[in-house]
């Protein structure tokens, strides 16, 4: 047998890059205790983001997957489930087999996502539990917010995904005001009225907010 071949490859969830990671948190999925792994990268690059050093794809992540899923181990019968926040969690290839391994454990799986990568998005929906979707603005304004072109098509694909699958979610909208306006908001409303989205969460800007490691 060759040395190659007699090697145990590692698995692909150990390149999941964690740039942050909160071992309780109440908030990141309402009514649940939950840890939260905060991924590294994120595509868009919003003016308000409150997580801005987790944009950057590349900036390192000292966290390693095998240490969280250490962590979790211990917490067994203690926590309700996993949140795979970011940044953006579909931009890494390694979240569903990530995924896999934590609900394995006995967690219930959530996900935080704004939507860039549709197919991503709904290749992973039905590992999750509950899905926080963030939605920026109407979609024909998403470029001014995200800085990408297009943006918003992706975001409306990916919303269809997240009401299509019937997987319990929150649709959310982080309201900076020198960003959203009362026409804007109502813009947006009238949009997500059109997808058949019944709730639709406000939150207001926060210009602080700390990652603990």
């Amino acid at each position: 047998m060759s040395a190659s071949s007699s090697t145990k490859r590692a698995p692909r969830s150990a390149e999941l890059r964690v740039g942050g990671f909160v071992r309780l948190s109440t908030c990141d999925w309402p009514g649940e205790l939950v840890a939260t792994v905060f991924s590294q990268g994120c595509p868009w690059a919003c003016g308000y983001c409150h997580n801005p050093h987790l944009i950057p794809p590349n900036a390192q992540a000292n966290i390693a997957w095998s240490w969280v899923m250490s962590f979790l181990d211990s917490r067994r019968g203690l926590l309700d489930g996993v949140v795979f926040s970011g940044g953006e969690p579909t931009l890494q290839a390694a979240l569903p087999e990530a995924m896999r391994e934590v609900a394995a454990l006995g967690f219930r799986i959530g996900l935080h996502s704004a939507g860039p990568y549709p197919e991503r998005l709904a290749a992973v929906l039905p590992l999750v539990d509950w899905i926080g979707f963030d939605v920026k603005a109407a979609f024909a304004d998403y470029a001014r917010i995200t800085g990408v072109p297009g943006s918003g098509d992706k975001a409306q694909q990916s919303l269809r995904h997240v009401l299509e699958s019937g997987v319990a979610c929150e649709i959310r909208t982080t309201v900076h005001t020198g960003l959203l306006g009362p026409q804007q908001m109502a813009d947006l409303a009238a949009d997500l009225a059109a997808a058949g989205v019944a709730q639709h969460k406000i939150q207001p800007f926060r210009a602080v907010h700390a990652v603990t490691q």
